[in-house]
């Protein structure tokens, strides 16, 4: 079920957000009002996405960048911010998992490095010059993927766990520093949703993981784009710093 005006008049900026979880949350916040501005640096992933979002009606205007690069994120984002005068909401999803069902005897620097880039330091770029133009209208709302992961830690994924730990981090941080405005600044901990991420993903390592959900499946990606939305909206007014659970009651904290 749709709240078709909720999002009326808004920019909302998503990243990650050719496919999974990313576009479903951006084609919610599309079908809810919002003018929704795509990242993904898959182009012909995001030409599909953008025409499927415009034949849906959806207000839509995409971007090929890395959220690792600085100078990718800095130009696109002062970008917007020409063209558009303001960002309303900011979801970041953009994410790699990296190698599984792998110690960290055994995982790469190389490999380490390159889910640091996406995971942590891409959400530490795009949440800095985002808020950059946000704090000029002294509003906004910004929701930072994380995952359960982060909270827990699983056993074979030490980049992915890390630096979704730092994501929460990141979260609580920020949040206390814009705490005064009207700016708020959560995170979402998902446990295993179906995504094609899950391709990438050893078929024990997925195991596992399921077995730890009480519900016994795959969350949705519409499910998360549900949740998503409430946390980004105006009425959601009191809530900063928050890490939110969508893990099929796997969470204990």
């Amino acid at each position: 079920m749709y709240f078709k005006e909720r999002f009326k008049g808004k920019i909302a900026l998503v990243t990650g957000a050719a496919v999974g979880i990313g576009k479903a949350v951006a084609h919610r916040l599309g079908k809810e009002g919002a003018t929704v501005l795509l990242f993904d640096n898959n182009n012909a992933q995001l030409e599909t996405t953008t025409k499927e979002f415009q034949e849906a009606g959806i207000l839509v205007e995409p971007f090929c960048v890395d959220v690792s690069s600085s100078e990718q994120v800095s130009k696109t984002i002062l970008k917007i911010k020409n063209d558009y005068g303001r960002i309303d909401v900011l979801v970041n999803a953009a994410g790699i998992v990296g190698p599984t069902s792998t110690k960290i005897t055994d995982f790469s620097n190389e490999d380490f490095e390159k889910v640091y880039s996406v995971n942590l330091r891409g959400t530490f770029l795009i949440t800095k010059h985002t808020l950059q133009v946000m704090q000029e209208k002294g509003e906004g709302r910004i929701l930072l993927f994380s995952s359960i992961a982060g909270k827990e830690g699983n056993p074979g994924m030490v980049g992915y766990s890390a630096t979704k730990a730092g994501v929460i981090g990141l979260v609580k941080g920020v949040a206390k520093e814009f705490s005064t405005t009207n700016i708020t600044v959560n995170g979402l901990a998902p446990a295993v949703i179906k995504t094609p991420m899950n391709d990438d993903t050893s078929p024990e390592q997925l195991k596992y993981m399921i077995a730890k959900i009480p519900m016994n499946r795959l969350g949705t990606v519409e499910e998360v784009a549900a949740l998503s939305c409430y946390i980004v909206s105006d009425e959601n007014s009191f809530s900063t710093g928050f890490i939110y659970d969508i893990s099929g009651g796997r969470a204990t904290y």
